[in-house]
């Protein structure tokens, strides 16, 4: 894998594009050319990513396309890499989305990989490493939250990503195992409170974290759920505009309405907890991982939190891939992914 292109160029898809520069040769294509206070160093082109010809020969000139657009644009661009035989990479959450690459996975002849980012990805991997260690599997419960470090208002939250994706992850239901079977559960339920480090934090479901991994616990383990984190009273409120303000039913103008409130901070934290309970030597037992990610400089810029854990995850994947670590073809699923050989690579390492 030599040729890569990054469409996107977002805060999450440019600096995919900035890490991944380092080793491969990169291309970038969106509809705009980027307007930051920095250069980039790699060739943005211009161009509609809905214009399925246009994207079909451009596509073909690549090894690899690097998908970090919202999560509904895709599909046709999944497609058309799996046409091409184009590895392919995104940050979906969105569930139907992956159940139709994972259908093109079957006759794939390049990797198909989706939810490379932080949930569903990083903390699917995370979970999955934990498992390893125990006899038999009770329960499985992965936390993550995206948050401002210093919260105001009573919603206590800023958009540190897009609206479009929070309120789809608030709307759609959410997979999980709960006493063994596989079903759907609402979003905005099944509320906990949770204490990191003195500081208190809700959580509650919210669909699309756990990627496949109902897929491959079926049947294996009691409880599997995925919840997101947030400062106490921000889920009660999102349900008062969702539901009694039957916003659920114009996110267009909710999305508007949250993003005018709530613009983007620069101070972030990204908190990631997984817990995994079961027996070891037939004794019952329980490990954790918890970590809490802060802003960092990468190539002398500064990059919110959510913005570099999101893009060095979806790179670290793109890197195993290329160093024939993980397989190279068909549909990749993150837990897949050994959490060792992902801290191993250049852009994993971030993570240590």
């Amino acid at each position: 894998m030599e040729d890569i292109l990054v469409l996107g160029m977002g805060k999450v898809g440019s600096l995919a594009g900035v890490l991944l520069s380092k080793n491969f040769t990169v291309t970038a294509l969106d509809q705009k050319q980027p307007h930051y206070d920095y250069t980039l160093p790699f060739e943005c082109l211009q161009g509609d990513v809905k214009d399925l010809s246009f994207m079909k020969s451009e596509i073909s000139k690549y090894d690899a396309v690097v998908s970090a657009l919202p999560y509904f644009l895709n599909k046709p661009i999944a497609q058309l890499a799996h046409d091409e035989g184009v590895h392919y990479f995104d940050l979906t959450e969105d569930v139907s989305t992956t159940k139709f690459i994972q259908n093109l996975g079957a006759t794939s002849q390049a990797v198909l990989a989706p939810q490379c980012g932080l949930a569903p990805g990083l903390i699917g991997i995370i979970g999955m490493d934990l498992t390893y260690s125990f006899d038999q599997i009770r329960d499985i419960e992965l936390r993550v939250g995206a948050l401002p470090r210093y919260p105001n208002g009573q919603l206590a939250y800023s958009f540190t990503w897009s609206p479009h994706g929070v309120i789809n992850e608030y709307l759609n239901d959410a997979e999980a195992i709960h006493n063994g079977q596989k079903k759907f559960v609402p979003s905005l339920e099944g509320f906990e409170y949770i204490n990191i480090e003195g500081q208190e934090f809700e959580a509650f479901t919210t669909s699309g974290g756990l990627g496949t991994l109902c897929d491959t616990f079926e049947g294996k383990v009691d409880t599997l759920n995925y919840k997101t984190i947030r400062y106490p009273g921000h889920g009660k409120l999102m349900r008062f505009l969702m539901y009694e303000l039957i916003l659920k039913n114009d996110k267009d103008q909710l999305e508007r309405i949250l993003s005018n409130a709530k613009p983007p901070v620069e101070e972030d934290v990204v908190y990631v907890y997984a817990v995994v309970e079961g027996w070891q030597n037939k004794t019952l037992s329980r490990k954790e991982y918890y970590k809490a990610f802060h802003p960092i400089e990468i190539e002398g810029k500064k990059w919110r939190a959510i913005s570099w854990t999101t893009a060095a995850s979806l790179v670290a994947v793109i890197e195993l891939v290329a160093a024939g670590v993980l397989p190279q073809k068909g549909f990749l699923k993150q837990e897949e992914i050994p959490f060792e050989k992902f801290l191993e690579t250049p852009t994993g390492a971030l993570f240590l």
